[in-house]
Formats: C-alpha cells, structure tokens, sequence
C-alpha cells in the first residue's frame, strides 16, 4: 500500500473521518453564487471521504445553517484521496475551485508555494474570528504557514503512538507496563528494542509500523536523531538518524517489526493486533475501531514513542487543513465558514463520538470522555508537543511520498541501507533542487 493508499485508509478515516465539514444544497457557479432574490450566497467546500464517512458533518451543517440563514452550503465530497489532489488542482487551474477546502498535510506546502490560498492571519485576530491564532498548537501547522504567514487552519489531528498489547506482552514474558515505565521516565529505547526482541522470539511480531513519516520521523527523534536542519534534509548522513533507519532494516529483514502495507488484506495490521500476534501497533486514535471490533478493550493502552533517556520527545501528527480560496467571490462568508467550522464549538459538533484529537484548545474532553485507552491523555500530550510534517519537505510536490517509496525499497531488502540512504539523499536534493 504506498503512502497514499494509507491516507486514504487512515487519515481519510482518522481526519477526514472525523474532521468535519458540512453537507448542503443550492448554488452554482465558479467560485460562490448570491440569489438576487433572496440575497443568500452559496458556499462551496469540499473534502474527501465515502459518503458514509462525511454522514460526521450534518450536526456542523444543521447549525451553521440556521446561525447563517443567508449562506447556503454546497458540498462538493471526492469519495478518494488519490482522486481529490488532482481534481482540486485542475479547478484552482481553471478557476472553478471551491470557495473553502480541505488540504492534506503532505500537499499543503504545494499550495502555498503556488499562491493559491488565502492568507488568514488579519481575519483570524479580527473581531469576527471564532478561532484565534492562540487558539492552536504551533507544531501541527507544519507546512500552512510560511514566513509568519497562515494559509491553513488545523482541522483536527491524530497523533502517532504506540498502542500495546499487554496480552501478547505477558505471553512473551514482559512483565513491565510501557505506561507505567513512560509515568516513571523509564520509557527508553533501550527498553522498548528489548520488548520487541522478547515478543519475536516469542513467534510475534514486536511492533508493526505504517510506512510514512509519522512512524519513521517519530523514531527518528527517539534516538535523538535530525530530518532536516537549515532548510537540507540531512536524514541519511545524521548518525542518530542513519541509527534508526539501521534498527528499522535490521528489524524489517528478520521479522521483529512488520510493515503494516505489506501485510495481506485479509490479515492486515488490525486484525493481526487484536489476535495478540504483535506487542506494539504505531497509529492514531483511529486504531481504537479495530481494538473495538475485535479486541479486549482493558487489554490494550498507548504510549508515546520512546526516548533514549526516557524523556519525553516530539513525535509526528497527522493532520489536514482547511484554506480559503484565495480568489474566492465571498472572502467574508468563505471565512465565516471556516472559523466556525475549526472554533472549538465547531470542533465538538464534528468529532463526538469519533476517532480524531482536536486541533484546538479546550476542548480536550471530546478525547477524555470514556476515559480509554486508559492513559488517553497521551494523545493529548502528543498533540500539545507534537510535529506536522516539515515545512521543507511539504513544499516540495509528491516528496514525502518519494521518500517513503524509496525507504521502503530498503525495509524490503531490495537496496542495502547504505547505498540506500546514498540514494536517497541525492532523490530528495534532486527533488528540491527542481522545486528550488
């Protein structure tokens, strides 16, 4: 499953899924309509996700609509992420783009290096703005802001953890609990290898990884390692770095972790979770759907990424964004639209009940109600000390899914890692030398 597929199964159900977005009826034309008669304007927005996903945004509609009589909602949904980036570039082309809409945090940076969104700062500190800049955790903006300039407001985000399985942990003779050891700043990297070590030779799996960022950078930082540094991806040659990505070959060839894309449809990582055959599954709060359908809830927590020290480290978030078109017929309805949609009332409607962490401040119960996992405010923490991908590599178009393909060429065996990493340092300058 390449990166791609993988937003569309995860942060398409984990973001899109959850994030929200409201469905209506009315209005045609490029940009925004206004009835004569009636003097409504008409909205458009879109975003992707199944129709049954996007059910998630009536509750915003319903209330938008009746704070807002004279704006009509047109949503414009495109069922598949692989589908949406296309169709959305070839409007903005065209000038038939939507007046609001959704951007992936690994395509954000394309958008704003092409000068097709609206800034939002002055609109956001004014006096009509339900969503001050205050309002966000700065990590998670990543790619929408650009020289102290915001084009993208966080929708809403899923922070990577480690879930575990304290089943599959006891059956391989590890009797400390990874929460308990994180509380105590004993969550070390040292400690987590020596758990997965444990769980294969126990015939299980030690930790399944999705390939993209959020699991490889977020390793990355608990060995301490650097990405990128003064504008230059520096990844293969940082020592700290080049040691994690040995820890994932090494582990990769002789089976301690498993790639989540690789394993077969019927078998994949969810179902090989719930039935104990691996000790740690790295994802989001969206992993809690397979461990509801088919697992022991008590017997399942998450933790953060380890750290060499056991201190806690940054670790990647997933997240999508909602901009403005910046040649938009009605700015100020367009914005009303957003603010509202990403302010933390807007945030509630949208996520009860669902699998996202919101984006915004105060509003951390839509997380904590129901108290599970049990140390559920490790999404929280996440989120509040967490990364969106880097700005420099989500500048560049189809970069971050360039890197992950030609990683996964060494996690399969088909490149050794040091002409691996050889190879991908000069693909990733390559890349950003043509975007330079």
């Amino acid at each position: 499953m390449s990166v791609i597929s993988r937003r569309t199964a995860l942060l398409a159900v984990a973001t899109a899924l959850t994030v929200s977005a409201c469905s209506g009826s009315g209005g045609s034309g490029a940009l925004g309509s206004s009835d004569a008669k009636d003097g409504k304007v008409t909205i458009r927005w879109s975003t992707w996700g199944s129709a049954e996903d996007l059910d998630v945004f009536k509750a915003f509609t319903d209330d938008f609509t009746k704070k807002h009589p004279n704006i009509t909602l047109k949503f414009e949904p495109v069922a598949s992420y692989e589908d949406y980036n296309p169709k959305l570039l070839t409007q903005l082309t065209s000038k038939t783009a939507p007046d609001v809409f959704y951007v992936g945090d690994d395509f954000i940076g394309k958008l704003v290096a092409d000068g097709v969104l609206a800034p939002l700062d002055q609109q956001l500190a004014g006096p009509d703005s339900r969503s001050k800049p205050a309002d966000f955790f700065e990590g998670i903006y990543g790619g929408a802001k650009k020289g102290g300039v915001t084009y993208g407001v966080p929708n809403d985000t899923n922070p990577e953890v480690l879930w575990y399985d304290k089943k599959a942990l006891a059956e391989a003779g590890i009797t400390e609990d990874p929460a308990a050891l994180n509380q105590a700043g004993a969550w070390t990297m040292a400690t987590y290898l020596e758990m997965n070590a444990k769980l294969k030779a126990a015939d299980k799996y030690g930790s399944i990884f999705w390939n993209w960022y959020g699991s490889t950078y977020s390793l990355v930082n608990g060995f301490g390692g650097k990405v990128w540094e003064g504008g230059k991806y520096v990844a293969p040659s940082d020592p700290k770095a080049r040691q994690a990505f040995k820890v994932l070959a090494d582990g990769y060839k002789d089976k301690t972790f498993a790639s989540a894309d690789l394993l077969p449809e019927g078998n994949g990582p969810g179902t090989q979770f719930v039935k104990h055959k691996a000790g740690f599954y790295a994802g989001g709060r969206w992993v809690a759907e397979s461990v509801k359908k088919g697992g022991d809830l008590a017997n399942y927590d998450i933790v953060p990424f380890p750290s060499v020290d056991g201190k806690p480290i940054p670790s990647a978030v997933a997240a999508s964004y909602l901009a403005i078109n910046k040649d938009s017929a009605h700015p100020k309805e367009a914005f009303t639209f957003l603010t509202e949609f990403v302010s933390k009332e807007g945030q509630a409607l949208r996520l009860k009940g669902g699998t996202a962490v919101p984006s915004v401040k105060g509003a951390d119960e839509l997380v904590t109600e129901g108290n599970y996992p049990a140390h559920v405010r490790t999404f929280l923490d996440a989120r509040d000390n967490g990364f969106a991908n880097y700005p420099e590599e989500v500048a560049v178009p189809g970069l971050t899914k360039a890197v992950n393909d030609h990683l996964m060429k060494i996690w399969e065996g088909k490149v050794g890692l040091d002409q691996g990493l050889t190879e991908l340092q000069t693909l990733v300058d390559g890349m950003k030398g043509k975007q330079g």
